[in-house]
């Protein structure tokens, strides 16, 4: 499948809502004032740039302020918990992700906050997959030769993330149980670190953003073995699924959500969710997230509802799987 076929697919993917529907949410004056977006993460990190990209979209569409504010800490718990004690009128919203919606309940022993009951779903607001990636020194050049190569090790193999309970940690032990590897998890304290050590060959192996390693690729720094998600990824055709190159049940998939405080008027999350929609269906969008590393996706709120409520069983094994705990 070329890249544009898989923008198109992407694009043509989304749901069409009704005139009626449309309707209905528009019948609110909402937004009439600043509307802050809360980024839980740092700034320039991928949740950061592509909440930025919806920003700028949300204020020509509602021809309002939008900022984004980053409250960072906590691995997102310090912005959600912000979120989540903010007035339920429309002007606080939360640029949630899969670790502070489905993950983060299960790596910390208290959160100030409820993923489940303390907040109103939107919409989804950008999804990506992870990479398998090597040094160019490795003599892997497929996964199965991967794994042949990692089951001759004697002391096992190991693979870096950025800290622990990350979706690469994470993703790294569920490949080890998946292949039955013998693997060692070396956490560091950020990409900033872990990315160098896998290059050096310090660390054999990475299931790592493939936002964050897609420049490395190509520049030639890593090789890419494999992607996770269900179909090959539209910037990386030449790289097979890992469920292609022989690991079964192995799909993982990073993603961003708009979330409000709970008791926030529907009509109020439902004007939002079809805006993001409206924003999704623009192919310079689609462009723009793809550069960026990620697609731009829609979906309702029932739809997000039911989709965080999947990812929490799915990722709940894995933290299990892991052993990770951050406190």
């Amino acid at each position: 499948m070329n890249k544009r076929r898989s923008v198109l697919k992407a694009i043509s993917s989304i749901p069409v809502l009704l005139p009626q529907q449309w309707s209905f949410a528009q019948n609110t004056n909402w937004p009439e004032s600043t509307i802050k977006i809360i980024v839980p993460f740092t700034a320039g990190g991928a949740s950061d740039v592509l909440t930025r990209l919806i920003a700028e979209k949300l204020q020509s569409k509602f021809n309002q302020n939008v900022v984004v504010d980053n409250r960072t800490g906590a691995g997102g718990n310090i912005g959600m918990e912000a979120v989540k004690n903010a007035p339920a009128d429309g002007y606080t919203i939360s640029s949630a992700t899969i670790g502070t919606l489905a993950i983060n309940q299960f790596l910390f022993s208290k959160l100030n906050y409820d993923p489940v009951h303390d907040f109103e779903y939107s919409t989804t607001i950008w999804e990506n997959c992870n990479v398998f990636v090597v040094s160019t020194k490795h003599p892997s050049n497929s996964i199965q030769e991967f794994l042949a190569w990692a089951r001759k090790q004697p002391e096992g193999v190991n693979y870096g993330s950025a800290g622990v309970g990350t979706t690469p940690h994470l993703a790294g032990a569920l490949f080890s149980l998946r292949t039955g590897i013998k693997s060692q998890h070396i956490p560091y304290r950020g990409a900033a670190q872990s990315m160098p050590a896998l290059m050096s060959g310090e660390t054999n192996f990475a299931i790592d953003n493939i936002a964050s390693y897609f420049p490395l690729i190509k520049a030639g720094k890593v090789k890419a073995l494999g992607v996770t998600s269900v179909e090959r990824w539209p910037t990386l055709t030449e790289v097979p699924t890992l469920t292609e190159a022989g690991i079964k049940d192995f799909i993982i998939t990073s993603w961003g959500a708009f979330v409000l405080p709970k008791g926030t008027p529907s009509v109020i999350v439902n004007k939002l969710s079809q805006t993001v929609q409206s924003i999704s269906q623009d192919p310079i969008m689609q462009k723009r997230f793809l550069e960026a590393g990620a697609r731009s996706v829609f979906s309702t709120p029932q739809e997000l509802n039911a989709f965080a409520e999947r990812e929490r069983n799915k990722w709940r094994e894995m933290v299990q799987v892991s052993g990770a705990k951050i406190d």
